[in-house]
């Protein structure tokens, strides 16, 4: 993320906002985000919208990955109120691809999940928080875990996987996801160390630090739920 230019949004001033105001405002963001993806992850598997979705499933794999590339790139020349367009654009569109999991899994997988990864995300946001220990040299390791992973999973979905390939596949998806949260927990304070002094600039800087722990979240939850799924299919 990049701010380096000099607009300025109507309605901001160049206040300080306070580190406590921009982290609630951060998770505020996130919150909601995730509130608009599990209602509609719901709404869509209850109803005939899902064979929309599913007819036009590679359509909007497309342009989820269209809106974050357009979102990471394009956020400083943006607006605040387009950065949160777009960020609830997604968290909607991300609720449409999500419906499967409601169809696939046991309302008492998806719960037990959820709270799950709330444990997980909370306690390396915690960490992520509160550490002394500087996180940076984590970031290029873990995007190359990432893309490991990544290709990885697209063999496996060409060639398929047995369940014990699945299951540590899973495994390391949900750690990779797990420290990359205390590592962008980290970022989001040298984020408002920098834009700190510039109200609009700070409140962008929120919307897009709640993407990143969005990404986080849901991917936790999803490999959570792969593994209890996978968990339970092996005891049968």
């Amino acid at each position: 993320m990049n701010y380096y230019n000099n607009d300025y949004d109507r309605g901001y001033t160049e206040a300080t906002m306070s580190a406590a105001d921009y982290m609630a405002r951060t998770y505020r963001w996130m919150a909601g985000g995730l509130g608009i993806t599990f209602g509609v992850a719901l709404l869509t598997a209850a109803t005939p919208l899902f064979y929309l979705v599913n007819a036009l499933y590679l359509v909007l794999t497309i342009a989820e990955l269209g809106l974050v590339f357009y979102f990471s790139s394009r956020i400083q020349h943006m607006s605040v109120g387009a950065a949160r367009g777009v960020f609830l654009a997604y968290s909607a569109l991300n609720g449409m691809m999500l419906s499967y999991y409601f169809l696939a899994f046991s309302v008492g997988t998806l719960v037990m999940g959820f709270l799950s990864t709330a444990v997980y995300f909370g306690l390396m946001a915690v960490y992520g928080r509160t550490t002394s220990r500087d996180l940076t040299s984590w970031g290029p390791k873990l995007m190359m875990g990432l893309m490991a992973m990544l290709f990885t999973s697209l063999v496996g979905a060409l060639f398929g996987f047995g369940i014990g390939a699945s299951l540590l596949s899973s495994g390391i998806g949900l750690v990779i996801f797990m420290l990359l949260t205390a590592y962008d927990t980290q970022k989001l304070h040298q984020m408002y160390a920098y834009y700190s002094m510039d109200s609009a600039l700070a409140e962008k800087a929120s919307v897009y630090g709640a993407l990143t722990l969005y990404l986080d979240f849901i991917n936790i939850f999803l490999f959570v739920v792969r593994l209890l799924g996978m968990g339970g299919r092996s005891r049968d």
